[in-house]
């Protein structure tokens, strides 16, 4: 039995090969969309998977304000940030979060989804969320995907 063809390949920075991917998120539930997104930015999709290692994709998502939430999530979930002051802490509903900086609940979403240290920090760089259909990512040639 050859034994040097099971042998486990671990990715490095310099084996990785990166892609840019373009989601629609025109009528799609942010749930969904966000845990697909986290996986594609933690590479969890590709063969040479390596905990340590970012092998994910370049993810840009278009249509951020047209993303749908279930129930009455929309009005009723809270956004809760504090300002340090006493009394200072603030809550906010998407619905609002939404008029003011559409991209937010996206990101927010696949931010909490990715692992809290370094590497979580530098796969977040890798998403491109944008509220409008235009983005400047057009010369990457990014692959699109349906979800």
């Amino acid at each position: 039995m050859d034994t040097l063809s099971y042998k486990t390949i671990s990715a490095n920075k310099n084996t990785v090969t990166k892609e840019w991917l373009l989601i629609d998120a025109n009528d799609v539930v942010l749930g969904r969309l966000s845990s697909k997104v986290a996986m594609m930015l933690r590479g969890k999709n590709k063969t040479n998977y390596t905990p340590h290692v970012d092998c994910g994709d370049n993810v840009i998502i278009i249509n951020a304000e047209k993303i749908k939430l279930t129930g009455k999530k929309m009005d009723d979930k809270r956004y809760v940030s504090y300002t340090g002051y006493p009394g200072g802490q603030r809550s906010v509903s998407p619905r609002a979060k939404m008029a003011k900086k559409p991209t937010f609940i996206i990101e927010k979403a696949v931010k909490g989804m990715l692992p809290k240290n370094k590497l979580g920090a530098e796969l977040f760089r890798n998403l491109h969320v944008f509220a409008g259909s235009e983005h400047p990512h057009q010369a990457q040639q990014p692959k699109v995907i349906k979800l």
